[in-house]
């Protein structure tokens, strides 16, 4: 075996004193090097401490909403996540991803004095801004408060419902046509006491200015601001078993003409027609948006658990354009080609705007099943874009109407299973119905009812 050479020759009594020696050490220095490990934690749990304590009202939550869809035809217009591909029938999508941010600044008394969130929807189709505002509270009456940023529209129930608590898989037809991603800029103020033995605290009186075009809008193409104001009661017992809670809700509102052509809709001999004004004292002037709606809300506690009635309705008058009933959410123009000695010159010319007067509701019965857990939900809800022609009239040579103005009513049902607090599987089919028009696309009801299955994860 070969000797260590490297090794000193050492007596033997040297080698236990150099033993004992770094004996003595390794233990002082473990000893030490434990009580700095203690001191250092303990100084690090101070900080987290602090930390916890300045941010614990700093809250994170989301959720995300993949799911599988089967329309009755390709190339389906739908409602219930947008149209489908030209050549497909079935798709696979994220309909929602979101991440949200909120943190409430409190006072002595655990009311809040300043609080602000911000919102993110994240899915393969990009990512998009939801909510993005502050609220300050005033703290002598804790009564009032101010939100200003971007924020859902104080307006009905289904507007502003969480898509995460919702029980069908999109908001109806009437809702996603005049409140496009619900949200607009502007600032709102609210009567709403914030202490629990408040006299009026089951009440919230909701008014805000807003620019009108939605989060869609790149920009507010006009000047014009937008009022709309809600009176709230929120939920509240009425009887042993029954809460109720509803509300009341105006719109007043509108978009500038930037075009001289305005289409009205008039009863003539022919029947119902638009026809136009080009005065060109019509370019600048406000086309009238203006919305009045009421909702309510019932519950009814029992033995299978609560048994829910929901209905809203809605009707007014709003400004679109040729093809659509819908506010624009960009100016409302097109590029016209003139020629000014021989060469060509493009300038912007206002699209003709169409004068609509409409009607639209929805009414949910939702049903538990033993607990929570398991819903049955049947919901029916219509839009009528334009009240004033009937579907059977519309496409009638001359008249200028067309899909724009067709009547849709869709009748839908599923069952909800909350699997845990943050997994739900939702089955749903939505039956839509149009009757006849003069249009070849629609002579007859059109196929494309939907079959969604949706699976949505939150935290």
């Amino acid at each position: 075996m070969r000797k260590n050479v490297w090794l000193p020759k050492l007596k033997k009594g040297r080698w236990c004193y150099i033993t004992t020696f770094l004996l003595v050490n390794t233990f002082a220095f473990r000893a030490a090097a434990q009580q700095s490990n203690q001191d250092s934690t303990t100084s690090q749990g101070e900080g987290i401490y602090s930390v916890f304590k300045k941010f614990e009202n700093l809250k994170f939550s989301g959720y995300i909403q993949p799911q599988f869809q089967l329309a009755q035809s390709a190339g389906a217009p739908s409602f219930a996540g947008g149209n489908f591909a030209a050549n497909s029938n079935n798709r696979f999508m994220l309909r929602r991803g979101r991440i949200r941010m909120e943190y409430t600044m409190l006072q002595h008394d655990e009311l809040p004095s300043v609080a602000f969130a911000f919102q993110f929807d994240v899915t393969e189709r990009g990512v998009q801004i939801r909510d993005f505002y502050g609220k300050i509270y005033e703290n002598h009456f804790s009564t009032f408060h101010l939100t200003t940023g971007m924020f859902p529209r104080p307006f009905g129930f289904e507007v502003n419902y969480s898509s995460s608590q919702r029980e069908a898989p999109e908001r109806g037809r009437m809702s996603q046509i005049l409140f496009r991603t619900e949200r607009d800029l502007g600032l709102m103020l609210s009567f709403e006491p914030q202490r629990k033995n408040a006299a009026l605290k089951n009440l919230r009186v909701e008014a805000g200015l807003f620019n009108g075009t939605g989060v869609a809008a790149p920009t507010d193409y006009d000047s014009h601001k937008d009022f709309i104001g809600r009176v709230s009661l929120k939920p509240s017992l009425i009887a042993k078993k029954l809460v109720l809670s509803g509300s009341v809700s105006h719109y007043n509102g509108g978009m500038r003409q930037f075009g001289k052509q305005v289409y009205r809709l008039n009863k003539t001999v022919a029947g119902p027609m638009f026809q136009v004004d080009s005065a060109e004292t019509n370019i600048g002037k406000i086309a009238t948006r203006r919305y009045y709606g009421a909702d309510a809300q019932l519950k009814i506690l029992n033995k299978w658990g609560a048994t829910e009635l929901r209905g809203e309705f809605i009707t007014g008058r709003q400004p679109g354009i040729a093809t659509s009933s819908e506010v624009p959410s960009t100016e409302p123009t097109t590029d016209e080609i003139t020629f000014v000695n021989n060469l060509p010159f493009a300038r912007k010319v206002g699209l003709p705007i169409y004068h609509r007067r409409f009607n639209g509701a929805y009414f949910y019965f939702l049903q538990d099943i033993k607990t929570n857990r398991d819903q049955i939900v049947l919901k029916y809800d219509w839009y009528d874009p334009n009240q004033e022609v009937k579907n059977s009239e519309i496409g009638r040579l001359g008249s200028n109407t067309n899909e724009a103005d067709i009547k849709f009513s869709t009748l839908g049902g599923g069952y909800i299973h909350n699997f845990s607090n943050n997994v739900r599987f939702t089955f749903w089919y939505d039956w839509v119905t149009n009757r006849p028009t003069q249009l070849a696309k629609y002579a007859h009801d059109y196929k494309d009812n939907i079959l969604t299955i949706r699976v949505m994860y939150r935290f």
